[in-house]
C-alpha cells in the first residue's frame, strides 16, 4: 500500500495512539526504575553518554519513517508474550533487589509493547533501534573488579618491560615512587561501556556484513581495555621521574573525553577502509518485508486488543510488586551481641576506623571480642526486616567495605563454607580480613547471588523473612594472623545459624 494513502495513514495513527497509551502505563509502572536510570545518566560519569541514546533512537526511527509507512501495523500475540516475559524479569529484578535486572525489564517491556501493538513486520523494520534501546540501561559496574585486575596486570607488565621496579598486590602497585592504586575510577569501565554503545551504532551504520560488524565490535572491547592499561602505566611511569602529584595532574587532564576521543579516532581510522555500506543506501527494504512469506506466517492473524492486554499484564506485575514491597518481618525492640564461651568483650578501638555499612537495617551492632590466646576480632551484625530498594545487604557499597570508608578492597581470600572473606587495606600499611555471612530462613551463605535468589523466592511467594548480616573481622598483627583469630571465633560460636538466630530473637 502506498505510504501516503489514507488507509495506511489511519492505521498508523490508531496504532501509535494505542502504543502511546501502552507505553505510558509501562513507564508509570516502572517509574522508580526509570527515575533511577535517569539519575545515573545525569550524575554518574560512567553513564553520562546514555543521555544521548534517546536522541539517537529518535534519529534512527526518523531515518526509517518513509519505509515504515509502507508497512501495515498489526497486533501480534508473540509480542505480547515478549512483554509478559519482560514484565516477569522486571518483577524478579525488583524482588531480588537487582537494579540492572529490573531496569532491563523496564526497557524490554517497551520493546515488547512495540512488537505487540505494531507487529513483527514493523519490528523487522525497527530491529536495530529496538535492540539499541538496551543501551538505555546503565549497566557495567559489575565489570569493575575484573577490569581493575586486567588494568593492574597490564600496568605491571609494561612497567617491567620499561625496566621500572614494581610489585603488585591485587590492585595495589608499589614502585620506587610510591604506592599506586588501580581504583574503580581507573578501571576503564566508563570508556568501555561508552565505546560499546558507539561501536554498535557505527557497526550498523557503516557495515553491511555481519563478520565485519563482529570484528569491529570486538575491537571496541579490546582496544579501550588495552588503551586504559597503557594510560595507567603512563601515569605510574611519569611518576618515577616527575613525582606522583605531577603524574596525577597529567592523568586527570588525559583521563577525560580526550582519551575517549583518541581511542575512537584510532578505531575508526583502523576500520575506515573496510566500511562497506554504500552512501545513500536504504536502511529498510519495506517491499522485501511486505513480500516475506516467513514474516507473514510468523505474524499470523492480527490481535486488535494487544494494547489492552499489555496494560493488564503491566498492572498485574505492578500489583505483585506492591504486595511484596509491603512485606515486613517482625523485629525485636532491641538486640545485643551475646557472650561467647572462651572470649570476653573489649572496647572497639580500630585505627583507621572500620565501620561497615548496612543501609536500611532495623538494627546494627558493632563490638569486639578477645580471647586468652591473644586473638582479637571486631564483630558487626545487622538485622533487616526485609530486603529491597534501599536495604539490600549484598548491594555494592554495603557490608565490610563502604565506598566512603578508610579501608579499600584489596582482593578475595580463601573462604570457609557459608562465608566470604575479603582482604582490606588502609593507609599506613594496615591490613585486615573481613568474613561476611548472610542468614535468612534456612539459608546461611557468603554469596550475594545466593542471598538475592533466596530473597527473590521469598518475595515471589509473598513470605516475610528477616535477613541478618554478620561480619567477623580482624587486623593483621605480629604473631597473631587475622585468619587464625577469625577461625577461632567462628569455631567458638558454632553452629553459626543458631548463634545468628539467637541474636535476632534477642534471647
Amino acid at each position: 500500500m502506498p505510504p501516503d494513502s489514507a488507509p495506511a495513514g489511519a492505521d498508523w495513527r490508531a496504532a501509535l495512539v494505542r502504543l502511546g497509551a501502552l507505553w505510558a502505563v509501562l513507564i508509570a509502572v516502572a517509574l522508580a526504575d526509570w527515575r533511577a536510570m535517569v539519575a545515573q545518566w545525569l550524575n554518574s560519569s560512567t553513564y553520562e553518554h546514555v543521555v544521548l541514546v534517546p536522541a539517537i533512537l529518535a534519529w534512527l526511527v526518523w531515518q526509517r519513517r518513509t519505509q515504515l509507512a509502507a508497512i501495515k501495523p498489526q497486533g501480534w500475540w508473540p509480542g505480547l508474550a515478549a512483554l509478559a516475559l519482560a514484565a516477569l524479569l522486571w518483577v524478579l529484578g525488583r524482588f531480588a533487589g537487582l537494579a540492572e535486572a529490573s531496569e532491563l525489564g523496564a526497557v524490554l517491556m517497551l520493546i515488547g509493547g512495540v512488537l505487540a501493538v505494531l507487529g513483527v513486520r514493523v519490528g523487522a523494520g525497527l530491529v536495530f533501534p529496538l535492540a539499541y534501546m538496551v543501551f538505555l540501561v546503565p549497566a557495567g559496574d559489575e565489570l569493575v573488579p575484573a577490569l581493575q585486575a586486567i588494568t593492574a596486570a597490564l600496568t605491571i607488565a609494561l612497567l617491567h618491560l620499561t625496566h621500572v621496579r614494581a610489585v603488585s598486590d591485587g590492585v595495589f602497585i608499589t614502585t620506587p615512587a610510591g604506592l599506586f592504586v588501580i581504583a574503580e575510577a581507573c578501571s576503564g569501565v566508563k570508556f568501555l561501556v561508552a565505546m560499546l554503545a558507539f561501536g554498535a551504532l557505527a557497526a550498523n551504520l557503516c557495515f553491511v556484513g555481519w563478520r565485519r560488524r563482529a570484528v569491529f565490535l570486538l575491537a571496541c572491547v579490546v582496544v579501550p581495555i588495552l588503551a586504559n592499561g597503557v594510560r595507567a602505566w603512563g601515569t605510574v611511569y611519569v611518576a618515577q621521574s616527575m613525582g606522583a602529584a605531577y603524574a596525577g595532574g597529567v592523568d586527570h587532564i588525559i583521563y577525560g573525553w580526550v582519551f575517549f576521543a583518541v581511542v575512537i579516532a584510532a578505531i575508526i581510522g583502523g576500520a575506515w577502509r573496510w566500511f562497506d555500506r554504500p552512501a545513500g543506501a536504504a536502511i529498510v527494504d519495506a517491499d522485501a518485508i511486505n513480500a516475506s512469506l516467513l514474516l507473514a506466517r510468523v505474524q499470523g492473524r492480527a490481535m486488535p486488543l494487544a494494547a489492552v492486554l499489555g496494560i493488564a499484564v503491566a498492572l498485574g506485575a505492578a500489583g505483585w510488586v506492591m504486595a511484596a514491597d509491603r512485606l515486613e518481618a517482625a523485629m525485636p525492640a532491641q538486640i545485643a551481641l551475646p557472650e561467647v564461651v572462651g572470649w570476653h568483650r573489649v572496647d572497639v578501638a580500630v585505627n583507621p576506623a572500620w565501620s561497615p555499612r548496612a543501609a536500611g537495617a532495623a538494627h546494627r551492632l558493632l563490638g569486639a571480642y578477645a580471647d586468652g590466646a591473644g586473638h582479637r576480632v571486631d564483630v558487626f551484625y545487622a538485622l533487616y526486616a526485609a530486603q529491597g530498594s534501599g536495604r539490600n545487604a549484598g548491594a555494592p557499597g554495603e557490608g565490610a567495605v563502604p565506598e566512603d570508608g578508610d579501608w579499600a578492597w584489596q582482593g578475595p581470600a580463601p573462604s570457609p563454607p557459608q562465608a566470604r572473606i575479603d582482604r582490606l587495606l588502609a593507609a599506613g600499611g594496615h591490613q585486615r580480613l573481613a568474613q561476611t555471612t548472610f542468614h535468612s530462613g534456612s539459608l546461611t551463605t557468603g554469596g550475594n547471588l545466593a542471598l538475592r535468589l533466596h530473597t527473590m523466592q521469598s518475595r515471589l511467594l509473598l513470605r516475610a523473612q528477616p535477613t541478618a548480616m554478620l561480619i567477623i573481622s580482624a587486623e593483621e598483627a605480629p604473631g597473631h594472623p587475622a585468619a587464625a583469630a577469625i577461625g577461632a571465633f567462628r569455631a567458638a560460636i558454632a553452629p553459626l545459624d543458631r548463634w545468628l538466630d539467637q541474636i535476632a530473637r534477642n534471647s
